[in-house]
């Protein structure tokens, strides 16, 4: 049994790895915000979700006390008008601060919620701020070990990956405009990424590593769109837009609430989100959209 703090323990990722650590038998302590919005996890036997603000540095360091390892799993896709900010308060200085914790309790253990194509060369700030998150953590490794995870895009029940399209499909009434439809991707089944996790916590050879996580199958997100429409029912003619229509899109809905496409989507997008060099995870997509959207 490890005492293990989780941040972002609350999300998509974060829910299934933490009912996985109590199945295993591990203590979990969840920060959250917002404790009362998810009471769903009061149940776990094991776990005790504490309501906390981790981007406090004392606070961080009060709740990471006593514990063997802590997993990061906090990360933003968009922003507000900050030019990078909040990427780099969310991403960037929450690893800087999770260091001194790390390094003030002794803890020997570390894991970090990355993204596949994390460069800081690229003009997109959530994969800069990915990139410069690993690097802080990474050059600090010693006393703390640590080891990044870098996914591509994350499927299964409650994702922002089926979810998202299928309602933005919903929406549109024929045509679905979509920009870089020719942008690869190799989707990764959320239980796959919480069991790589899970499995690296004593294995010494994934220390002082970030590590890509790619599923079986590389779709185009064309191809990612249509399979979603075909499953659900939905037929939808995909709209190919240019470089410059797509561009003039993120600008216009990057104002939208919700933000359903911004500037910043579209310099990740100019990236393939595949791994031509790790082993895949083994669970398919197409069973698990059948399986989501309740298709044949």
């Amino acid at each position: 049994m490890a005492r293990i703090c989780v941040l972002g323990g609350t999300g998509f990722v974060g829910q299934a790895l933490a009912r996985r650590l109590v199945a295993q038998g591990h203590e979990v302590r969840v920060l959250t915000r917002q404790r009362f919005r998810h009471r769903s996890l009061l149940v776990l036997p094991t776990l005790d979700l504490v309501q906390a603000n981790v981007h406090k540095e004392q606070t961080l360091i009060r709740h990471t006390e006593g514990m063997d390892v802590v997993i990061n799993l906090i990360g933003i896709l968009n922003e507000s008008r900050m030019r990078g900010q909040s990427f780099k308060k969310t991403h960037v200085q929450l690893a800087q601060k999770l260091v001194s914790a790390c390094h003030t309790h002794k803890i020997p253990r570390l894991l970090q919620m990355s993204a596949l194509g994390a460069n800081r060369n690229t003009r997109s700030q959530y994969l800069r701020s990915k990139a410069e998150a690993e690097a802080a953590l990474l050059q600090f490794s010693g006393v703390t070990q640590v080891t990044c995870f870098r996914p591509s895009l994350i499927f299964g029940p409650g994702d922002h990956l089926i979810g998202r399209f299928t309602t933005l499909l919903r929406l549109a009434p024929y045509f679905f405009p979509l920009g870089c439809p020719d942008t690869r991707f190799a989707p990764v089944y959320v239980g796959d990424v919480v069991t790589r996790m899970c499995d690296s916590l004593d294995d010494r050879q994934t220390y002082s590593q970030s590590i890509s996580l790619c599923g079986p199958d590389i779709y185009t997100l064309q191809e990612l769109v249509e399979l979603i429409a075909k499953t659900a029912g939905l037929k939808r003619r995909i709209a190919r837009l240019s470089p410059f229509l797509f561009r003039m899109q993120a600008r216009i809905l990057g104002h939208v609430p919700g933000k359903p496409i911004t500037m910043d989507n579209y310099y990740s997008l100019q990236v393939d989100s595949v791994c031509p060099d790790a082993d895949p995870c083994p669970t398919h997509l197409e069973p698990i959209i059948r399986e989501i959207l309740g298709g044949n």
